[in-house]
């Protein structure tokens, strides 16, 4: 059975071909300075409606078997099938590694739009899918999560409950008869909340959210200190709720301390202490 390693996975959609070598020579350029160690490298793209491999960087270059053949992280196949993403007038550059290049190759992609980097716990076999994933994502059209609507009974009531959480008023519109638009934004997000009237034919009080804090002690604190009626903060998986143990995690490990509240209709609000995000979230 193959043996699994940690790898770091880099895949990035370019316009040209060019663009995709110019960044992978910057690639070996680190490695030549010794700013990276071990890694491999390639420059993919379709030629003639048929995945081609451009140019290949694989350092060290210890092959008994020739490349056509196979070998190393990424074999011609491998290449091959993660190029079967791209469209006729695109390049990718995919690279792979041990973790410790991170540092270093997170400085080398410059000519791509969107660059996706993943760590992996995968085998040379396996290898593939996580290519084509990856180089899926990079050449999807970014998509920001912007508003969330939520239904309310009461909006005054609603619009009062948001004020005093703190959270910023971005507008109170009604552009039409029927139709009221009342929009928050909390803290630092860059999504925001919006309720109304004529927005939604959710029941009242059925909506669940999520937010994320560095701390969720000083969260706590600033939500029952705004009178906020906010659940006392537990760790462990938050549903279901027997399973919640009290008080934060011991080690505040990411992901794994809560607390929550409700505005007036009842629809709850889960705040979660992130400290260190997984990778590719």
């Amino acid at each position: 059975m193959a043996e699994k390693k940690a790898l770091i996975v880099y895949a990035a959609a370019y316009e040209t071909a060019e663009a995709a070598l110019a960044d992978l020579d910057a690639i070996e350029q680190l490695h030549k300075d010794e700013l990276i160690g071990q890694y491999d490298a390639a420059v993919i793209d379709q030629e003639h409606g048929k995945p081609h491999v451009v140019k290949r960087m694989d350092r060290p270059h210890i092959r008994v078997i020739p490349e056509w053949f196979g070998g190393g992280t990424l074999p011609r196949k491998e290449l091959h099938e993660a190029a079967q993403e791209l469209t006729a007038s695109q390049a990718g550059l995919i690279a792979v590694g041990e973790p410790s290049i991170e540092k270093g190759l997170d400085k080398a992609f410059t000519g791509a739009a969107r660059v996706v980097k993943r760590t992996v716990e995968a085998t040379t076999d396996e290898i593939t899918s996580e290519l084509q994933e990856a180089l899926k994502e990079a050449d999807m059209v970014d998509m920001h999560f912007e508003v969330d609507i939520i239904p309310v009974s009461d909006v005054d009531r609603a619009k009062q409950f948001y004020q005093s959480l703190g959270w910023r008023l971005d507008g109170d519109d009604s552009p039409l008869p029927g139709l009221r638009i009342v929009q928050f934004t909390p803290p630092g997000s860059a999504a925001s909340v919006t309720f109304g009237t004529g927005l939604t034919a959710a029941a009242p009080g059925s909506a669940e959210g999520g937010l994320t804090v560095s701390d969720v002690v000083a969260a706590h604190a600033e939500l029952t200190g705004r009178g906020i009626d906010t659940i006392d903060i537990w760790h462990g998986p938050p549903f279901p709720v027997e399973a919640r143990q009290p008080g934060p995690d011991p080690e505040h490990t990411s992901y794994g301390s809560f607390c929550s509240f409700n505005d007036p209709d009842g629809n709850t609000w889960l705040v979660q202490e992130v400290t260190t995000r997984r990778p590719g979230v």
